[in-house]
């Protein structure tokens, strides 16, 4: 039997992660700490995509788990989400409107795209 899937907004992943954190976590790192963890968690993810879809082959024994490296970035990234105060639903929803304006016509217009 399959499992069904479960949806999920933003804001209740960052109040997920948020529980997690005061559950199991004891606390926060510190903001330096998590940006160097989302660094090396986007190595990670860099690691599969280029072994995955680049020239490079993974090592005897590596396994390509791309959901799970996408999903380590998305953790990391909503920890530091929750404990600076950004509202990642009001922060994307902006950053899409800012897209919009900006590049409504520039990627249809660009010649190497076509």
């Amino acid at each position: 039997m399959e499992k069904e899937r479960q949806e999920i907004t933003l804001a209740e992943a960052q109040n997920q992660v948020d529980q997690w954190i005061k559950t199991y976590g004891v606390r926060y790192f510190n903001e330096l700490t998590n940006m160097a963890i989302l660094t090396e968690e986007v190595g990670e993810l860099a690691r599969v995509i280029s072994r995955t879809y680049g020239e490079q082959s993974f090592k005897e024994g590596e396994k390509a788990n791309l959901a799970d490296e996408m999903s380590d970035v998305l953790w990391v990234l909503m920890c530091l989400a929750n404990q600076t105060g950004v509202d990642l639903t009001a922060a994307l929803l902006k950053n899409i409107e800012k897209k919009t304006k900006r590049d409504k016509t520039r990627h249809h217009e660009n010649p190497k795209l076509k």
